[in-house]
Formats: C-alpha cells, structure tokens, sequence
C-alpha cells in the first residue's frame, strides 16, 4: 500500500500538472494554474516527507498537508468546471483522485490519533 501511494501521489502531481497546461493564458487562467501547481506538487512532496518523519506529531502534521492540499485541488478543479475553462477527461480524472488522496489520508490520520488515545 505504501509504494502504491507513492506511486498515485506522484502520479496525481503529473496529472495536475498536465491539466494546468490545457488552462487558457488569462488572468484566471493563470492565477489557477499557479495554485493548482503549489497545492498538487504539495501533495506528492509532503506525502513523501510523512514517510520520513522523525516523530507522530510530524507524521501527523505532513499528512495534514496533503489532505489540505488535495482537497485545495479538488476545489480549483471545481472552479475549473463551472467556469468551462477546460473541457477534457483529464479534468474529471484529478476530481476523483483528489477526492480519493483526501479520503485516504484522512482515514490514516483518524486511525492515527484514534492510536494515540
């Protein structure tokens, strides 16, 4: 399981960002771009800093991140639809990844501090 979320972490930063080079050159366009490529190159790179932690408070606090981040992703990716600012596959596919990423880690954290008691 753990290779296979690193693989899907890595991944879903590709997939982002693949997606914000289909967002027209605008003035929205570019300030999405610029926060969907902070918030999914986050989830990967804090996702990979979790595994290394030193203790469960940072452990805890990494993975934190990277639920904060993909579902930071989620909601450009919302934005991105309503606005009709692309229309490909690729934009329903980092939906339901972020989502998936989000349920995840917020099922390890649950089970995390549900240890702890």
């Amino acid at each position: 399981m753990s290779k296979e979320l690193l693989n899907r972490t890595k991944q879903f930063c590709y997939d982002v960002l693949n997606l914000t080079k289909l967002l027209p050159n605008t003035y929205l366009g570019n300030h999405i771009k610029g926060q969907m490529i902070r918030a999914g190159t986050s989830v990967s790179s804090n996702h990979r800093a979790a595994r290394l932690a030193q203790s469960r408070a940072a452990f805890k606090a990494k993975i934190s991140i990277v639920i904060e981040e993909a579902d930071e992703c989620a909601f450009w990716c919302e934005i991105i639809e309503k606005e009709e600012l692309v229309k490909d596959p690729l934009l329903g596919q980092v939906i339901k990844e972020a989502t998936e990423l989000s349920s995840i880690f917020i099922a390890t954290r649950k089970t995390m501090m549900k240890n702890e008691r």
